[in-house]
């Protein structure tokens, strides 16, 4: 055979050699995203970390040519939805939008788990956003205080919901009962789109839901607002106080969303996905989409994102076991 064809063969077979290895998990990968890459939703369409998704995945599309689709899958606090990433290849094309359920609270409140919280790479945090206590106007109740006392003369009357057991919505409100030692009963739900309606309509007394979600009820004299449930004042409702500041210091829970990938995802496209995540944190355009649904950017490192979901590992814990809390 010619030297030439000889020099020809063993190319094509280094360059096929190369694309399969690029395509191989754990394999880095230069030229990502080669294809449309999908983000898991643990929760319906229209809620809090929905929306939020939306907007990255549209940023994300633009940035790099390719789409990002956005596929949800609700249910079972978030278990759903992140058993089906986890189970996924990890080369880049798999990308899920987890938050405190499913990074940190279902591995206290489950004693058997259909995925393994830790089998994700940590990509970046993309923003938090606070809940908010809502209630039904009918009730004899305007304010957080005149809630919890009337909880007191009446324990086990009053229902909250959530927007899943195990979220920071059902966690929020067994952080209000162990504080204000009051008897308020859990009723959950899967999203806004069903504990709204059932909040408007009176089957349950209150509910904690995203500011986003939540707030235009209130607005709209529908609702009222006893309180927020992170630390400090949302700049979506500014008259609204915060649970802390109505005699429960030290309240502070609210909803965080960041992007997690299958365990095995190549480093290089993890780091650069972090980079895209906090340049369009940096954003002014995309900040203030974020700001107009309530939620607040964070963005980070990859370390940052660990650290964060280390110190929750252990506060998480201790509350879930003072509550009592255990799910089949």
């Amino acid at each position: 055979m010619p030297v030439r064809f000889r020099l020809l063969r063993a190319c094509l077979a280094v360059a096929a050699l190369a694309g399969l290895t690029a395509s191989l998990p754990g394999h880095a990968d230069s030229a990502w995203p080669r294809q449309p890459v999908k983000i898991v939703v643990p929760f319906n369409p229209g809620a809090a970390t929905d929306l939020i998704t939306r907007q990255l995945g549209q940023a994300l599309a633009k940035e790099y040519g390719q789409s990002f689709v956005i596929e949800n899958k609700p249910g079972a606090a978030a278990m759903i939805g992140s058993e089906a990433a986890a189970r996924a290849p990890g080369d880049g094309y798999t990308l899920l939008m987890s938050g405190p359920a499913s990074m940190v609270t279902n591995r206290f409140l489950y004693k058997k788990l259909s995925y393994d919280p830790d089998a994700f790479e940590k990509v970046a945090v993309v923003a938090f956003t606070p809940n908010i206590l809502l209630s039904h106007p009918s009730l004899p109740f305007k304010t957080l205080p005149e809630m919890v006392a009337y909880a007191k003369a009446n324990p086990g009357k009053l229902t909250y919901a959530s927007f899943g057991a195990g979220t920071t919505s059902h966690m929020a409100g067994e952080m209000l009962k162990a504080m204000a030692g009051i008897d308020i009963v859990h009723v959950p739900y899967k999203g806004a789109g069903e504990a709204i309606p059932a909040l408007l309509s009176g089957q349950v007394s209150m509910y904690f839901d995203t500011i986003m979600t939540g707030l235009p009820y209130v607005k709209a004299g529908k609702l009222r607002a006893l309180g927020v449930s992170n630390a400090k004042r949302s700049a979506m409702a500014p008259d609204v106080p915060t649970i802390a500041e109505q005699g429960y210091p030290g309240y502070d829970i609210a909803p965080w969303y960041g992007i997690v990938a299958p365990k095995g995802t190549p480093a290089d496209v993890v780091a650069k996905l972090n980079a895209s995540i906090n340049r369009q944190l940096a954003d002014p355009a995309f900040r203030d989409k974020l700001a107009a649904t309530g939620a607040e950017p964070r963005g980070g490192s990859v370390a940052d994102f660990r650290a964060m979901v280390d110190a929750e590992i252990p506060r998480t814990e201790q509350l879930v076991k003072q509550s009592g809390l255990t799910m089949q």
